[in-house]
C-alpha cells in the first residue's frame, strides 16, 4: 500500500516528537523535519545544533526554512514551497490547542496552497498527553523555563510521573498550563521509540535573561541503541 508523504514541523520538543510517532502510526511516510526560522529567532529553547543531532538519531532529513515578514504571506509562501519541493500533501504539527484564543496558525497558512494539516494532539487532555509521553518512554528534559513558575535548577530535569505531579500542583496554585502551551516552559527530547540513537548532553550551562532561563548546550554525543 502506498503511504502518504508528509513533513513534520519540528522544534525538538515533546509535542512534535509525539506527533511524529502518531503520524507514522497513522501510516504517513515522513520525508523531512521542517523548522521554520522567523525573523531573528535565537532558538534558545531549541538550539539548532541539538535539533540536527535529533535528526541524525531519528534518521530523517532536517531543513531550516526561513520565513520573512509579513509573516502571514511569508508562512504561506514557505508552505507552498515545501509542498512543491517535497511533493507532499500533508504537514504534521504537534499543536495542542488555540493560543490566546486564536485559530491554528499553520492550518490557516496552509489553506492557500491546499496542504492538509494533521494535528494528532489537537485538543487532547493535557494530563493524558503527558502520561502518554511518559508511557512511551520518551526521554524529555526541560530546556527553557520561565518565572514565576520555575527556577534555574529545573533546567535539564527529566519529565516523569513525579514531575507531572509537581506540574499539576503548579497548575492548581499558579495557573500553569501543565503542557507549557502558554510558553511557561519548553522541552527537548533525548530519546524515544522512533530514535535509533540516544542523545546525551555532556555539558551545558544555565543562562538567565529577564525571567527566562535556558540551557546553553555545549557538548552533545550520540550512542547507538542496542536492538532488542
Amino acid at each position: 500500500m502506498h503511504r502518504k508523504k508528509a513533513v513534520v514541523l519540528w522544534t525538538g520538543g515533546k509535542d512534535c516528537n509525539l506527533a511524529l510517532y502518531e503520524a507514522r502510526k497513522a501510516g504517513y511516510e515522513i520525508v523531512s523535519l521542517i523548522t521554520f526560522a522567523a525573523g531573528h529567532a535565537r532558538f534558545r529553547a531549541h538550539p539548532l545544533h541539538f535539533i540536527k543531532q535529533q535528526a541524525r538519531a531519528l534518521g530523517i532529513p532536517h531543513v531550516v526554512v526561513p520565513v520573512n515578514e509579513p509573516y502571514r504571506e511569508g508562512y504561506e509562501a514557505a508552505i507552498s514551497g515545501i509542498k512543491q519541493e517535497y511533493k507532499i500533501q500533508t504537514i504534521v504539527t504537534g499543536d495542542i490547542s488555540e493560543i490566546h484564543g486564536n485559530t491554528n496558525w499553520i492550518t490557516d497558512r496552509s489553506k492557500p496552497s491546499g496542504v492538509n494539516v494533521f494535528l494528532p494532539l489537537w485538543h487532547l487532555e493535557r494530563e493524558q498527553l503527558l502520561q502518554q509521553i511518559i508511557a512511551l518512554n520518551f526521554k524529555v528534559i526541560f530546556s527553557c523555563v520561565k518565572e514565576p513558575w520555575f527556577t534555574l535548577d529545573w533546567l535539564g530535569r527529566e519529565l516523569n510521573t513525579a514531575i507531572l505531579e509537581e506540574l499539576k500542583l503548579m497548575h492548581t496554585r499558579q495557573g500553569l498550563d501543565i503542557c507549557g502551551e502558554q510558553g511557561e516552559y519548553h522541552t527537548l527530547v533525548l530519546d524515544g521509540p522512533e530514535y535509533h540513537s540516544e542523545i546525551f548532553i555532556d555539558s551545558f550551562s544555565g543562562q538567565k535573561e529577564e525571567g527566562l532561563m535556558y540551557m546553553q548546550i555545549e557538548n552533545i554525543s550520540l550512542k547507538i541503541k542496542q536492538a532488542v
